[in-house]
């Protein structure tokens, strides 16, 4: 009998058509160079425990990089336990403007979304 094995490679985060063409708008209007790639992460703080963080950054030590949509984006190892399935989207409205998160992994939220518990 013959063993097969194949990999499977399944993206961390998904990002929403909206937060693709927001991050690449915002790459251009900033003139960001290609050396940074999206940071998201995620670190102690906010009301319910964790807030997100998202930005440009360059490779860091410990980082896992990921090609999402044409989107180079950067992950610290040790973030994959609280982000793995997050769906990342961009909202415009008359009362909120920027990114949400959607996480699987919170078991609750702040009331504006910014930050979570596991």
């Amino acid at each position: 009998m013959t063993e097969v094995s194949t990999k499977v490679s399944m993206d961390p985060v998904t990002l929403t058509q909206g937060a693709v063409e927001a991050i690449k708008s915002i790459r251009a209007s900033q003139d960001i160079s290609d050396a940074y790639y999206l940071r998201i992460g995620v670190k102690g703080g906010g009301c319910s425990g964790f807030s997100y963080e998202i930005g440009f950054d360059e490779v860091q030590e410990g980082d896992s990089i990921y090609d999402i949509q044409g989107i180079k984006v950067l992950m610290h190892k040790t973030h994959a336990l609280h982000l793995f399935g997050i769906e990342i989207d961009w909202q415009e409205g008359l009362s909120n403007r920027g990114f949400s998160f959607n996480n699987p992994n919170a078991k609750s939220t702040c009331g504006c979304g910014s930050s979570f518990s596991t």
